[in-house]
């Protein structure tokens, strides 16, 4: 474990930036206080470079501006009601925000702003004592008034303030807390976590979209195990995300599956492995289709005689509560297409390895995913967390294989861009038609037998286009 004398000597190498001397400096002939705070002093103390530069200040926000104009090349009103300015200085984009000391309704989202007087009230009401941590500029004095140092140490996260109080304030830091535990590893303090449960139902105050950003945050942790973990068993996902703990099916004595839960995240683990070796990364659409890829399974469990247990169409029937899922959670279109898509399509694979199939069944698979198809191999490997290795063996050499066919495939017929080898135009010349019905009817006739058959050329596609027009 790091001790004191090297995380300071850390916080001291990494805060060697001579802009920080340049603003300290500035704010201080202004007759004001000026404090690196939060993040960057808590990356700055592992070890980590500042990126994210924040700044507090006992000025107010017209005085920021008066202060950093002279030096800026542009500067933001990024939250002028709650103190914020952001400015551009040489290369670095920087945030600084006048002294708080908020109130909170007990049923508000948002905080009645209340600007303070000094640094340590500031710091109380942050949300973990890791980033309850500050340096005064230019002067570089360490400021930590709740032993965040210790606890950063320690890998604890702890409230500066009781945690009832604090997760009252703004309950967004309930899943802050799981998101900081996969983020940087740490264990979140008993009584907060007994706050955090207790306290769980305070979340539905908070907008959808703030959610969503601390989920998206969770999500692309180098490990989002421990978090997601954190907001079931704290009984948030149950409020935010209640398809994740309704993956905890029974089990009775006389049947027998595998916990869907624990399987949803181990695939998402394993994804996080794969993504780089598909040259993705930190990738979003992949990581929300991973958690979600088994949500139908609770709704389409049926126990059958013999001790079976059946998910018939579950892939379909969690797209379809994927989609609904994400969009009260206001992701994007785009976003929410592309998972229920990969939860739709991620069974589609199994089975190959017991019957290989037809160069059609290969072309389909590559045109049902679209643009989804690196994803999906990811997502499908992925989905394969059996303990016995023989099988497990079994459906990765079957899956390399299906992944050298659509190669050669590719390499042969263009296989992204698969298309009728007549378009829309052509048809209706051959036919002498107009637009309509009956030239979309002809083009998925022509699509069909292109999947079948591979490229026939367009005197062989007019050929079979005719025969099929005159058996109408």
């Amino acid at each position: 474990m790091q001790d004191v004398a090297s995380a300071l000597k850390n916080l001291d190498e990494n805060t060697d930036n001579p802009l920080f001397m340049k603003l300290g400096e500035a704010f201080e002939k202004a007759g004001e206080e000026l404090a690196l705070v939060g993040g960057p002093v808590r990356d700055a103390v592992l070890g980590k470079r500042a990126s994210d530069l924040d700044f507090t200040t006992s000025a107010n926000p017209d005085k920021i501006l008066k202060i950093i104009k002279p030096m800026s090349s542009a500067t933001w009103d990024v939250g002028r009601a709650f103190g914020t300015i952001a400015a551009q200085i040489g290369d670095e984009k920087i945030e600084i925000t006048s002294y708080r000391a908020d109130s909170y309704d007990k049923d508000s989202r948002k905080p009645t702003v209340e600007f303070g007087d000094n640094l340590e009230d500031d710091l109380k009401r942050r949300d973990f004592t890791v980033n309850a941590m500050a340096l005064r500029l230019p002067s570089k004095v360490f400021v930590d008034p709740h032993q965040g140092l210790r606890d950063l140490l320690l890998s604890t996260l702890r409230t500066p303030s009781p945690p009832e109080v604090s997760f009252s304030d703004d309950p967004l830091r309930m899943m802050r807390a799981a998101r900081f535990a996969s983020q940087l590893g740490f264990e979140l303090d008993p009584d907060a976590f007994a706050a955090m449960a207790d306290m769980a139902e305070r979340i539905e105050i908070i907008s959808s979209e703030r959610v969503r950003d601390e989920l998206i945050k969770l999500l692309l942790a180098n490990d989002p195990k421990p978090g997601l973990q954190m907001l079931v068993d704290s009984g948030i996902a149950e409020l935010v995300l209640p398809e994740l703990p309704a993956l905890r099916l029974e089990i009775d004595e006389h049947h027998h599956h595998k916990d869907v839960y624990q399987h949803s995240l181990t695939v998402v683990d394993q994804t996080i492995a794969l993504e780089k070796s598909y040259g993705l990364e930190n990738d979003l659409v992949l990581r929300l289709a991973a958690l979600l890829h088994d949500i139908g399974k609770p709704a389409t469990r049926r126990l059958e005689a013999g001790g079976a247990v059946t998910f018939h169409h579950h892939d379909m029937v969690g797209a379809k509560l994927a989609k609904k899922r994400l969009t009260a959670l206001r992701f994007d279109n785009d976003t929410i297409k592309a998972v229920a898509r990969l939860v739709e399509l991620h069974l589609r694979f199994f089975g190959y390895s017991d019957q290989q199939w037809s160069d059609s069944a290969v072309r389909r698979y590559v045109r049902d995913a679209e643009d989804q198809l690196n994803r999906l191999h990811i997502l499908t490997r992925a989905d394969v967390t059996t303990r016995n290795q023989r099988k497990a063996d079994r459906l990765a050499h079957a899956y390399d294989d299906l992944e050298k066919r659509i190669a050669q495939l590719r390499e042969q017929e263009q296989l992204d861009a698969i298309r009728p080898e007549l378009d829309g135009q052509q048809i209706m010349e051959l036919l002498g038609i107009k637009p309509g019905r009956e030239v979309g009817e002809a083009y998925n006739f022509l699509l069909e037998l292109r999947l079948d058959e591979g490229a026939l050329g367009p005197d062989e596609a007019k050929k079979r286009l005719l025969e099929w027009w005159s058996n109408r």
